[in-house]
């Protein structure tokens, strides 16, 4: 259930009712002239391994048959259009993984497991950040990760709007620094410099800013303040947790 704005895609599919009954499988297959061998699982699969070789936008029609060996036209018979398509790509990778058995961890865990596992999610499909997640066409896989995650923080005993609002909250922290951490790669990526040698490149100039005065608090940070063995990540989502906790009490005080 994820929300972020830009990018290469900024619509999912013009026609909901038939994004809903390709998602659902009303409408995997098509009336006639099926080529052998080729399915909307295939499709929406090589869809996205594209995606995540090259960006979203490599994502078109014809590049997707020239990729799966057929015609523009014999895809069409199976999705209308690049819109549709995105809807299942996104339904696709939201899919969460099979349980192993029964949760038994409490709320906390299940936060924790949610906000780790959509920042994995990122990491390995960045196209996602660039596809207007804002009005998703809700299909199984997203259905079924939403619900999952809700039934483990069910015991935060919080109003139902309130646990969605958890979720959001949650998903809001995890897309800002799965950004961040995305755009460092592409840039590393497509400059050939490494973070460390980005900074050490400016070490230089902000030695000697730093040694003018102008900015005395930030002079005065020690040597590690920046340093890539601290996690950004996990101290704000146990603050995050923190902050839940005072307000989950605060509850259970009032029963």
């Amino acid at each position: 259930m994820t929300s972020t704005n830009g990018g290469d895609d900024r619509r999912t599919g013009s026609d909901i009712t038939r994004s809903l009954d390709l998602l659902w499988g009303e409408g995997g297959r098509p009336a006639r002239g099926p080529k052998p061998g080729l399915t909307l699982d295939r499709i929406v699969t090589e869809a996205v391994r594209l995606a995540d070789a090259e960006g979203l936008a490599a994502v078109s029609m014809r590049r997707l048959a020239t990729e799966l060996g057929t015609g523009t036209m014999s895809l069409y018979r199976y999705v209308p259009g690049k819109g549709d398509l995105v809807d299942l790509m996104l339904d696709r990778v939201h899919t969460p993984p099979e349980e192993d058995g029964p949760w038994t961890g409490g709320w906390r865990e299940g936060i924790e497991e949610y906000a780790r596992a959509t920042l994995v999610l990122y990491r390995r499909h960045p196209w996602l950040l660039h596809a207007n997640q804002a009005r998703p066409v809700l299909g199984p896989g997203s259905v079924g990760g939403l619900d999952r995650t809700l039934s483990r923080i069910k015991s935060m005993g919080l109003t139902d709007p309130e646990l969605v609002g958890v979720i959001v909250m949650t998903e809001g922290y995890v897309t800002g620094v799965a950004r961040t951490q995305v755009h460092e790669a592409e840039a590393a990526k497509k400059t050939g410099l490494t973070d460390e040698a980005f900074w050490e490149a400016q070490a230089p100039t902000l030695d000697r800013i730093m040694r003018s005065g102008r900015y005395p608090t930030l002079a005065h940070l020690s040597h590690d303040s920046f340093g890539p063995d601290f996690d950004h990540f996990e101290f704000g989502l146990q603050r995050l947790l923190d902050g839940l906790d005072v307000l989950v009490a605060a509850r259970r005080a009032q029963e």
